[in-house]
């Protein structure tokens, strides 16, 4: 008997991605109470739910048009990632797609396609958890091995980077792991944006909404964040919770459609100038006036970018939406959801992303 649970099987296709997670019972707390508890050093973000509810009418009608604005240039993304994956693995006979769940399992979801129908590669695509300041899943990663993948196989992703923390978290947990257990896995992170320049891989520095940030489980095979609580026991994957009372308002297969339909061999976004260092100081310095400015002890209540923005909004307690301009197409969502919420908007002009939030202080 295997000492690993099998993959889950979200609402993706089996061959297109397997989640290593543990689906568990969920102890669900409000947003405002999840908060708190987070805020007050009780319990960590990692052990802490809310339920997902639907999203909004207007909100889903705004999710479905920014996928039709934005499919052609996440597909180009998609394929010079896929390109770039290649080319770091052309000695590989066999890629091992690593999504870290959940921003980065629908990328995960779209290279697997695209390298296994466009590019004719052997890939496979498993999902699985990295939490801030708990590391990777490491029986994730044991489990992979078990299956008999080489470990220099291993491609890591996500959707996009900001600050840096979950790049640091995996190059830190991935060489912590690769001493332990005497291999060579790649810490190497693949995203389509890189907002923060903290990233190995990128197809662009571009901050602009990549669709798949506009939802939660319904965009990415109804599956919930991880979750790492007293229910994960030594042997098991970190955790999760399957929203089944979502399933009619799943739209993981459509938007993964209705980008593929977009993806062609020929058709690349051109590679992302050389802006690394400037984009990594210019985030950094811009870290560091808002903490002022703002009177913030506590960096992870700024959440730099349009992606991270969305995500405050959509599953943290906002304090505060800050967003270049006005006029930026790419923050009409971001503006629907501070009116629904009543969050003030303010336009600070000379940042370096399309926008930011403030997590509210409820100490």
């Amino acid at each position: 008997m295997s000492q690993f649970n099998p993959p889950l099987v979200g609402s993706y296709a089996p061959e297109d991605c397997l989640f290593l997670l543990k689906p568990i019972k969920a102890n669900y707390q409000t947003i405002e109470n999840k908060e708190k508890l987070i805020q007050s050093g009780q319990m960590h973000y990692s052990e802490i739910i809310n339920k997902e509810s639907a999203p909004s009418a207007l909100y889903t009608d705004l999710f479905l048009k920014m996928t039709q604005q934005y499919k052609t240039r996440l597909a180009r993304e998609v394929m010079r990632l896929a390109t770039l994956i290649c080319q770091q693995r052309q000695n590989q006979k066999q890629l091992v797609l690593v999504s870290l769940a959940r921003a980065g399992t629908p990328i995960g979801v779209l290279l697997q396609k695209t390298l296994r129908d466009l590019l004719q590669k052997n890939s496979v695509h498993y999902s699985l958890s990295i939490i801030r300041d708990r590391g990777i899943d490491s029986v994730a990663l044991d489990y992979l091995l078990a299956q008999g993948y080489d470990p220099e196989s291993l491609v890591f992703i996500d959707g996009w980077t900001a600050k840096g923390v979950i790049t640091r978290e995996l190059h830190q947990a991935v060489k912590q792991y690769n001493q332990l257990k005497h291999v060579n896995i790649s810490p190497q992170l693949f995203v389509i944006s890189d907002i923060g320049g903290t990233a190995d891989i990128q197809a662009t520095f571009d901050d602009y909404t990549i669709p798949s940030a506009l939802l939660n489980s319904t965009v990415s095979g109804l599956v919930s964040r991880s979750i790492l609580n007293q229910q994960i026991t030594k042997n098991d994957f970190h955790g999760c919770v399957v929203y089944q009372h979502l399933k009619e308002y799943d739209l993981s297969h459509w938007f993964i459609e209705q980008i593929m339909a977009e993806v062609t061999k020929d058709d690349l976004a051109p590679n992302p100038p050389n802006i690394k260092k400037q984009r990594y100081h210019e985030t950094q310095d811009f870290l560091q006036l808002i903490m002022a400015k703002y009177d913030i002890s506590d960096i992870n209540r700024i959440k730099p970018g349009i992606a991270e923005a969305t995500r405050v909004l959509l599953r943290r307690v906002p304090d505060q939406l800050l967003i270049k301009s006005e006029n930026d197409i790419n923050v009409t969502h971001l503006k629907q959801l501070a009116i629904e919420k009543q969050i003030p908007i303010e336009i600070v002009k000379n940042m370096p992303f399309g926008a930011c939030a403030l997590i509210k202080d409820v100490r």
